[in-house]
């Protein structure tokens, strides 16, 4: 059912009981007025007619001369002692009411009444008890009820007969404001549906009222965005991969191909194996590398409690021979206790790959420092390692991190030349550009962060931040 029947339906079906209520309520407030109008009208001229007819040497002739309502004076054994016109030679009450009020003044309605005249008029009556001369008696005053239940009637037919327009009056009401409002939702729905996968740039219309529907616009453009920059970083990634793809095996094609030539003496044909067999390691590291962060796009898949210690012992082990080919001395610092829940094969991956893009560019005879320690008021672990290089360019710290990102003398580097610490990838990645947009990716799948920066005294710095074990994640 469309939101704006809905909208409508609850609307009638509200407004017919608010209107219920309040007919009820007032029905019974104006039944209740005019209930104690008759009774105030009662009461005064029961005033009256007490403080004459007891002491009146011809009640009847007293209850004649005041008003035109009927009344009577009533003996102990119910029969009339004195009557006027309007009530008749017959007794306005039953004995057993007689009895009722000799006792206490009653009210009576025309169920309880003996009504006067026979006829079949509502009326309303008080009896009090009197004494005349050396009798009690009992002093009835009576009044038609027709005009109150008159007027009742008619309040109660306007009301009955007034509130099926009011209530669809309110459901056309309700359905021209519900379609006046969800205009915006469906012209928002329409530019979605009329977005193409082509349009980059495309966005809705806000409109101007500052309500929810503008914030639902808002919020909307910005998903909008957030889809297109990530539409546009994937479609970068897969040129990027393509072009970091297409080298090795164009490698590997030229190698092939001379291989395949005649008279090719073994030597070198050897050497063309060799070179085929390099660029084929190459493309399974580059591939591994892409399944590995796509595996972390994914999220967190075995965490468990890990000591960073023992971690990063194991990493700078494993990389010291790496080191010493280069000349490069490996120096740990880590805090004892240091404990995180993380995925062990994800964390010591993005470990080796700072640690061996660290070495990679670190000039010989110099250290790499891999330290970690505790970080804001102990919720957090932070791991540092930092070579002694020329450090990271200046414009290229703010992109360090992006997939395929390399700074032009890392570049270099890669093909001979002298360089800088880039971000060049790990162990084996060979300046793919993926070293450090892995351990980047690795941080923020354990709600971390990771950060490049190069230091005071030289060579760059590389900062992985983690929630300490039990704690909670590191503000961003």
């Amino acid at each position: 059912m469309p939101l704006r029947v809905r909208l409508t339906l609850l609307f009638v079906l509200g407004t017919t009981l608010v209107l219920a209520a309040a007919g009820v309520l007032f029905y019974a407030l104006l039944r209740t007025n005019l209930r104690n109008s008759v009774d105030a009208n009662l009461r005064t001229r029961m005033a009256v007619l007490a403080a004459q007819v007891p002491a009146a040497a011809d009640p009847a002739a007293q209850l004649r001369a005041y008003g035109t309502g009927p009344a009577q004076l009533l003996r102990p054994d119910g029969s009339v002692a004195a009557s006027n016109d309007s009530a008749g030679p017959e007794p306005l009450l039953e004995p057993e009411q007689v009895a009722t009020a000799l006792v206490r003044p009653e009210l009576l309605t025309s169920g309880e009444l003996q009504e006067p005249g026979g006829d079949d008029d509502d009326a309303r009556a008080l009896a009090v008890p009197v004494r005349t001369g050396a009798r009690d008696g009992v002093l009835v005053v009576a009044t038609s009820t027709d005009l109150t239940d008159s007027a009742e009637d008619r309040v109660r037919n306007i009301m009955v007969s007034a509130t099926a327009p009011m209530v669809a009056l309110s459901g056309l009401a309700a359905w021209l404001l519900s379609g006046a409002a969800l205009r915006p939702v469906d012209r928002m729905r329409r530019q979605t549906a009329a977005i193409s996968e082509s349009d980059s740039s495309a966005e809705l219309d806000v409109p101007p009222t500052r309500d929810e529907i503008a914030a639902l616009a808002a919020t909307m453009n910005n998903l909008l965005r957030r889809l297109h920059a990530a539409r546009a970083r994937d479609r970068a990634f897969v040129a990027d991969a393509g072009h970091e793809l297409r080298t090795p095996l164009t490698n590997l094609k030229a190698e092939l191909e001379l291989a395949s030539r005649p008279a090719r003496t073994r030597d070198e044909l050897v050497d063309a194996v060799a070179g085929a067999t390099e660029e084929t390691e190459r493309l399974i590291r580059l591939s591994e590398s892409l399944l590995t962060l796509a595996r972390m796009d994914s999220g967190i898949t075995a965490p468990r409690r890990l000591d960073v210690g023992d971690l990063l012992e194991r990493a700078t082990r494993a990389a010291t021979g790496h080191a010493e080919t280069r000349q490069v001395r490996l120096h740990l610092d880590a805090d004892p206790g240091l404990g995180v829940d993380a995925d062990p094969d994800m964390l010591r991956q993005a470990v080796d790959n700072l640690v061996a893009n660290a070495i990679r560019h670190a000039p010989p005879g110099t250290a790499v420092d891999v330290r970690a320690g505790p970080g804001e008021a102990g919720r957090t672990v932070v791991v540092r390692v930092r070579d002694r290089g020329p450090g990271f360019p200046p414009d290229f710290l703010p992109r360090a991190f992006e997939r395929f990102s390399r700074a032009d003398a890392a570049r270099a580097r890669d093909h001979g030349g002298a360089g800088t610490s880039g971000n060049s990838g790990g162990t084996g990645l060979g300046g793919t550009g993926l070293g450090l947009a892995i351990a980047a990716a690795v941080a923020r799948a354990h709600q971390g962060t990771a950060t490049a920066a190069n230091h005071p005294d030289g060579g760059a710095v590389v900062t992985l931040t983690l929630p300490a074990a039990g704690g909670s994640p590191p503000d961003r």
